[in-house]
């Protein structure tokens, strides 16, 4: 099977004195989204996309809510946690579609530079990101904020393509040594020695 299709979903409400995040930005709003992590809807679904791509399992697996090393953890931690099972997997990002679904604040100014800090975050092309926003209309979701994500993948055949793609990932951010653990106890991956984006022992 040369090609594969994930579709990750996600949703939080919003509440007030939580810093809004989305798509890996912060974004000036009276109120943010309210998740046991930073509440990024958008990095959230893109994760499960990602792995259920690979049949991977899905976020939870990995980050379970009630773990308090991930109170308020910037989910790009978790998102990196899904290149690195779709590389194991020996997949490849074809093109990432995401819809978010929220009353406010209003998308489609600031859709251009989300889609860039996307494609940064996933190691592709912009023209490899689609970032869409719709209201809830009639819904009475007006305090809630949901994505939508379907990610296609394929398989990456060449040895040299992938020791790149990995080269990509590593460069992008440094993991936490939590998640060499996780990596090793599904895989057996030997864990690799690398300094950590920050001690999760202090997050609050």
């Amino acid at each position: 099977m040369n090609t594969r299709i994930g579709f990750g979903w996600d949703s939080h409400a919003f509440a007030p004195g939580i810093p809004l995040r989305l798509g890996g930005m912060s974004i000036d709003h009276p109120q943010g989204l309210a998740g046991h992590s930073d509440g990024d809807v958008v990095l959230h679904a893109i994760t499960d996309a990602l792995l259920g791509a690979v049949a991977a399992g899905d976020i939870g697996s990995f980050f379970p809510p009630g773990d308090p090393r991930w109170k308020d953890a910037d989910s790009a931690i978790f998102l990196q946690l899904a290149l690195e099972e779709l590389l194991h997997a020996g997949y490849r990002i074809v093109n990432i579609d995401t819809t978010l679904i929220l009353a406010a604040p209003k998308i489609a100014p600031i859709a251009g530079e989300m889609r860039a800090r996307l494609a940064d975050l996933l190691g592709v092309e912009m023209e490899q990101v689609s970032i869409k926003a719709k209201t809830p209309e009639g819904l009475n979701l007006d305090g809630i904020a949901q994505c939508h994500a379907v990610a296609l993948v394929e398989r990456a055949l060449d040895q040299e393509e992938l020791k790149s793609m990995s080269a990509v990932i590593e460069s992008q951010r440094q993991l936490e040594d939590v998640v060499e653990d996780l990596l090793s106890s599904v895989h057996g991956i030997p864990k690799k020695r690398i300094a950590p984006v920050y001690d999760t022992e202090d997050i609050t």
